[in-house]
């Protein structure tokens, strides 16, 4: 018998067990987050019990708080999910916590925010640092927060530096940092906790969620949990994946139905010994080894009890030939109909993607695409040349930064270019029209639009230079302008220009610009091939030209 066959057949005599049904016995899994959260509090400091491993299980456990079982929403959540996706004893629970904090004490990684939330005493700040980190790593890779982190920090170390900042410090030091308003609403909420609450910070998830601007649900519990030691569940886009897996839950997790049923069991998970440790590791578990589409599922800690992983041992042995009848390998049986939780009907099993079939994400809507016009505005200064640049408005996208001045795009080319002088001579008085000369463009894509700029350049020879422009407008130089609030939209479309200049070609494409000067010039062996074949085909073309006379 083969090492894979019998592991398999052990696992098969665990869970030939009856199933529990899914009844009151489990109605609690499903109860209301602020109730198990007050629970959780109350045992922040004490070391696992019986209740602590049990929350979310026992309906009539003695240390619930009454009435959580009797939530008559969770109840029908809890209607259509079979025990198959839950954690259904302490000793499972208890298996979870311990094999993933001894693997993120050993392999966890040295990150800024997580030495500073080790080594501050003060709370408040401790709590300031992690609310950094955490907004600054949404939707944002870790590699690139650390060094935006560090510099934050560095410039404001606290609470009162942040709140005494202006927005175009703020703006400024965010840039190319993406989603721009994560860093406005963060000092939005370090004004609000040194002008109206003292200057600390709230101590619960519950108030952080309720009094902070920006703090939802997954921030709120992460401050919590790492600064202030509440015993409350995260899920982000990686414990999301990890929980999935683990529970081989298939169906969209950013459904309703499926968020709730993730939260549940990230409340019922966290250790309250180690809340803070517990959530970060299984963050680090997602980001590291639990990845979205090439996990190490020989590294993970939890393998044992990750139903995705027994999901595919199942189906590489029947695919084998190695057992033959339908074993008695437990799968989900819901009370009633069709589970919420498995793999949608619409797309079975797919042998090729293994563990990866959990979960299925739905397609994501594709970005908006739009269209503008904008031109680089060039004039000499005492410095060296100067550009201008316009400040957008302080609400919508890219809110409160600089720009070249632009227009929304226009369907012929002579409306656009009136368009745009029109909007240039707004900022810059009369300006000669037969000098704006178009360039390329730029395609540039946010979160939910997919803009396309049309650039265009205006050098300013021969004129007396101009000095004054109405306020939200400004000239700076070229060295100014990067380290300006300025968006990475705006330093690409600066790189199509600057590679239109005399004897520049700084057409970049990884920034996805179309410009001609943007085209590789051919190796110089290419370039002798070219020039011989050229002679030739000259000499052919003349001859053939003669003949025919």
């Amino acid at each position: 018998m083969t090492p894979l066959v019998s592991r398999l057949s052990r696992l098969w005599a665990i869970m030939r067990k009856p199933r529990a049904a899914v009844g009151s016995g489990h109605r609690k899994q499903a109860a209301s987050q602020e109730g198990r959260q007050k629970h959780a509090k109350n045992n922040s400091q004490a070391k696992p019990s019986a209740c602590d491993a049990c929350a979310g299980m026992i309906a009539e456990c003695p240390g619930a708080p009454a009435g959580l079982a009797r939530q008559p929403e969770e109840v029908v959540l809890q209607a259509s999910v079979s025990s198959y996706h839950l954690f259904r004893d302490v000793a499972e629970v208890t298996a979870f916590r311990g094999s993933l904090l001894s693997w993120y004490d050993q392999e966890k990684r040295d990150l800024p925010w997580r030495r500073r939330a080790e080594d501050e005493m003060d709370l408040d700040r401790r709590a300031y640092a992690v609310w950094v980190s955490e907004v600054m790593l949404q939707q944002t890779q870790v590699a690139t927060v650390i060094n935006y982190y560090t510099g934050w920090m560095q410039k404001w170390p606290t609470l009162q530096d942040l709140a005494s900042a202006s927005l175009e410090e703020v703006n400024q030091l965010w840039a190319g940092l993406g989603y721009y308003s994560r860093g406005r609403r963060l000092q939005e909420g370090a004004r609000k906790v040194v002008e109206e609450l003292g200057g600390h910070m709230p101590r619960t998830a519950e108030t952080l969620q309720q009094l902070l601007p920006g703090v939802g649900r997954y921030t709120a519990g992460a401050i919590a949990s790492i600064a202030f030691g509440q015993a409350t569940g995260v899920v982000d886009g990686n414990v999301a994946r990890v929980l999935c897996r683990v529970r081989a839950i298939g169906a969209d997790p950013s459904s309703t139905l499926v968020s709730q049923q993730l939260w549940g069991l990230a409340q019922q998970l966290v250790d309250p010994a180690r809340p803070g440790d517990f959530n970060q590791a299984a963050m680090e578990l997602g980001a590291t080894v639990c990845t979205p589409q090439r996990p190490l599922c020989s590294q993970c800690p939890v393998e044992s009890l990750c139903r995705a992983r027994q999901r595919v041992e199942q189906e590489q042995l029947l695919a084998s030939g190695s057992l033959s009848g339908s074993p008695d390998v437990e799968e989900c049986a819901p009370n009633t109909g069709q589970c919420h939780l498995c793999l949608p009907p619409s797309e079975p099993w797919d042998q090729t993607l293994g563990v990866v079939n959990f979960p299925r994400k739905a397609s994501r809507k594709p970005p908006r695409e739009e269209s503008s016009a904008t031109c680089v505005l060039e004039q000499p200064g005492a410095l060296g040349a100067q550009i201008l640049l316009v400040q957008r408005p302080n609400s919508g996208l890219l809110a409160g930064l600089w720009e070249f001045p632009s227009v929304t795009w226009e369907p012929s080319e002579q409306l656009q270019r009136k368009a745009l002088l029109q909007e240039l001579q707004r900022w810059a008085g009369p300006l000669p029209a037969t000098h704006l000369r178009h360039l390329g463009e730029v395609v540039h894509t946010f979160s939910h639009i997919k803009l396309t700029y049309q650039v265009y350049g205006l050098a300013l020879e021969g004129q007396t230079p101009v000095t004054t422009v109405p306020p939200g407008a400004r000239w700076l130089t070229q060295e100014e302008f990067h380290t300006a609030a300025v968006s990475t939209a705006m330093k690409k479309v600066f790189r199509v220009y600057q590679g239109q200049q005399p004897g520049t070609c700084m057409g970049s494409k990884r920034s996805q610009v179309s410009s001609p000067c943007s085209r590789k010039k051919p190796r110089m062996g290419q370039q002798v091939l070219d020039n011989f074949f050229r002679s030739h085909i000259s000499t052919d073309a003349h001859s053939l030209n003669s003949a025919a006379q």
